[in-house]
């Protein structure tokens, strides 16, 4: 149950909520959304919803399952556009996000943030920090990555989005990206999760490789009950028993998490394929399974990435990408 105060409520309406819920012995917490107070009270029985709907103070009361409430959309109907330093992430836009998986130097962000403006993008993406699974392997030009890309965004005017890995980064990055990322290994990284709540920039939230749905919606719910609405999905593909792709692109998860949430949807094809020929292909699928964007991976010479550069798209193969997903866009009705 999600008990939300009118905006002129008393400063004592949550205290009185919550007394009369503890004294039916229901656990609730409350939570300030976009400063609007939400008391929150998993599991609370039925009957107690006419109880607590006749607080003069209490606006409306929503019942939903689940232990992510306040991203559901039984919470929210209409769905949720976020605004990420002027680009729309939602609604009836596809936003394509692109650029490298790694920033390698100044030439290789230039060129590939002017190439993917070129074409259409509407972010460039770039990280300054990598997780990777050797220790050897590159991990990244951490701050002065970040400021190459403040310098890509001053040129081309596209927003970039950064992954951060680590709480101690959390303030670092977000003084820099417009957009905050969070990958499939710190889907359940819950410290972090709570630090981007406290701060108010977009946050794009990788699906772990082997998180189900409602374990991708509760990530999310740390984010948004910790303070910050601005939350962004990213399918990323799970991790099966078929070794031909890098992770199976779950195509079912678009249509059955946007029915389940009001938050933003978006696919990120790249990693899902590990393989830049199959990336065209499953970008057009989440175009057409109803993706809200994409986000990928696009770089000036494939082969010699630092990262990732077997399902690297070059300028040129991204630019036909975006002229197919332009005319699946507008069958569809939507711009891009």
């Amino acid at each position: 149950m999600i008990i939300v105060l009118k905006p002129d409520a008393p400063v004592e309406a949550a205290a009185e909520v919550i007394d009369l819920l503890d004294t039916a012995e229901v656990e609730s917490h409350l939570v300030v959304d976009q400063g609007r107070e939400v008391v929150i009270a998993p599991g609370a029985p039925s009957e107690l919803v006419a109880m607590v709907a006749g607080h003069g103070s209490v606006e409306r009361v929503v019942k939903t399952g689940g232990p992510a409430m306040l991203v559901s959309s039984a919470y929210s109907p209409m769905r949720t556009v976020i605004d990420v330093s002027g680009v729309s992430v939602g609604g009836d836009t596809f936003v394509v996000i692109a650029g490298p998986c790694a920033v390698e130097g100044r030439d290789q962000i230039l060129e590939v943030a002017h190439a993917v403006k070129r074409h259409g993008a509407r972010m460039l993406r770039g990280d300054a920090f990598k997780p990777r699974t050797s220790p050897y392997s590159f991990q990244g030009l951490g701050e002065s990555a970040l400021k190459l890309l403040a310098d890509a965004r001053e040129e081309t005017g596209l927003p970039f989005v950064a992954e951060v890995l680590d709480t101690r980064d959390v303030e670092l990055v977000a003084g820099y990206a417009d957009m905050i990322r969070v990958g499939t290994r710190n889907m359940s990284n819950y410290p972090l999760l709570r630090e981007l709540g406290r701060q108010p920039k977009p946050v794009l939230l990788k699906r772990g490789r082997t998180a189900t749905l409602d374990e991708w919606l509760s990530a999310a719910e740390y984010v948004y009950g910790s303070g910050n609405p601005n939350v962004v999905l990213v399918e990323r593909g799970i991790r099966t028993f078929e070794p031909s792709t890098r992770n199976t692109l779950d195509i079912s998860a678009i249509p059955s998490v946007k029915r389940k949430t009001h938050l933003p949807v978006l696919v990120d094809p790249s990693h899902a394929a590990g393989d830049s020929g199959l990336v065209p292909a499953l970008a057009r699928a989440a175009l057409a399974a109803g993706a809200d964007g994409l986000i990928v991976d696009v770089h000036p010479d494939p082969s010699t990435a630092l990262v990732d550069g077997d399902q690297a798209l070059e300028p040129s193969q991204f630019g036909d990408l975006m002229s197919q997903l332009r005319s699946i866009a507008a069958a569809l009705g939507l711009s891009l």
